[in-house]
């Protein structure tokens, strides 16, 4: 019987022998030796087929099984301390087997723990010592301590309101900046130059020209244009070069 398998699933010879013993459905304490190694060998085969590299543990592992095969044709001579009887050749690879199956579940296992906790998000623990205590404590607690735990509070929420408002204010900027270098790169289009009074002319204010200024620092950095200024304070002079 054959098997029709996809050459990039085994990531070794084990891996492939315990593919080939499951779907034919044996035990591995009962592998048919010659069933077996015909169908690894075949599946070598249809490597070299393939023109595909045959890893050098594939074909040891081959020459072990045909190894097998022939002593398994032949009278053991060899007795088993257990039970008494002739050692059974395959002893020694269904305990492989069993060794590779045992760690292949585990780093399966693994893997499966790995890509669930990927799902998982922690924070940083915070302090609410302030907030928290046995509520006996609580009941005992002072007119002043109650106000100090309040006004700890309230101060916690200030500062993340002003970090809320920093980072919106921050995310206005960017905005603004962006929207200002998309105008500047249209001012600029079908002429060799322009100054940088020029492009303020519409909104003179602090604001306008500090906005403008870094419009244009972003524009150098990505190689936009070109900037020249002759003398300290005088007027800007912005060259486009791949609007």
């Amino acid at each position: 019987m054959s098997y029709i398998v996809r050459l990039d699933v085994f990531e070794g010879p084990f891996d492939l022998l315990v593919y080939l013993i499951e779907h034919a459905r044996m035990s591995i304490y009962d592998i048919r030796i010659s069933e077996i190694t015909t169908q690894y060998i075949d599946y070598v085969e249809q490597m070299k087929n393939a023109h595909l590299e045959v890893a050098q543990e594939f074909m040891v592992l081959a020459a072990e099984l045909i190894e097998l095969k022939s002593r398994m044709l032949l009278p053991s001579t060899q007795i088993d301390p257990e039970t008494g009887e002739p050692e059974d050749p395959r002893k020694a690879l269904a305990a492989r087997l069993l060794e590779y199956k045992q760690y292949r579940d585990i780093a399966g296992f693994l893997q499966e723990q790995e890509e669930l906790n990927s799902h998982v998000h922690s924070k940083p623990q915070e302090d609410l010592s302030a907030w928290t205590g046995e509520e006996d404590e609580l009941l005992k607690s002072s007119t002043e301590q109650f106000v100090q735990a309040f006004e700890n509070f309230l101060l916690r929420k200030q500062r993340l309101d002003e970090m809320r408002r920093t980072y919106e204010r921050i995310e206005r900027q960017r905005q603004s900046v962006e929207d200002r270098a998309a105008r500047i790169g249209d001012m600029l289009k079908g002429r060799k130059s322009m100054m940088f009074s020029e492009m303020i002319e519409d909104d003179r204010s602090a604001y306008g020209r500090v906005i403008t200024f870094m419009a244009l620092l972003d524009m150098l950095r990505d190689g936009l244009i070109d900037a020249e200024q002759k003398k300290r304070y005088a007027d800007i002079k912005v060259t486009p070069l791949k609007l």
